[in-house]
């Protein structure tokens, strides 16, 4: 069984919804396990090779939305929203290096407009805003690799 071939089945069983996949042949045991965060693979050899290995799989980002996901701040007294990353990827405030940023601080925003940029797999994603308000903070810092769900941006909507 090659590496194709692994990649295919763990697919398959991340598309299938399943939660453990045991497969055995005469020379390879491959269990795959699926969980929330990530996919595990546990493969062993036949003597004379390497006998165990484990490698995580991250599964597979979301297809980039046109908008972001609003959530509220977790503090009950704020009334402000937050900005969260649709993707994993690296975090961008410029369209490029020579030109000005998307917003700043004290920025007033309206629906649409676009926030920054996400790049992920050599794809530049450019991040809206479902919110129109007032960007209060920016969270993240320029250049810096954000996470699925990661709080990027505070803004007041009054």
């Amino acid at each position: 069984m090659d590496l194709k071939d692994i990649q295919n089945l763990i697919k398959f069983v991340a598309k299938s919804g399943a939660s453990e996949v045991k497969l055995e042949t005469e020379d390879v045991k491959i269990t795959i396990k699926t969980g929330s965060e990530e996919t595990t693979i546990v493969q062993q050899m036949p003597m004379g090779q390497m006998p165990q290995m484990q490698m995580p799989v991250a599964q597979a980002p979301a297809p980039a939305a046109a908008a972001t996901p609003v959530a509220p701040v977790e503090s009950e007294d704020s009334k402000y929203i937050t900005v969260k990353s649709p993707i994993i990827g690296t975090f961008y405030r410029k369209p490029s290096p020579d030109k000005p940023l998307f917003v700043e601080v004290g920025q007033t925003i309206a629906e649409g407009d676009v926030l920054c940029i996400i790049e992920a797999m050599k794809l530049f994603n450019e991040i809206e805003s479902e919110v129109s308000g007032k960007v209060v903070k920016i969270l993240v810092d320029d250049s810096s690799p954000v996470e699925f769900d990661q709080p990027l941006f505070l803004v007041d909507p009054s």
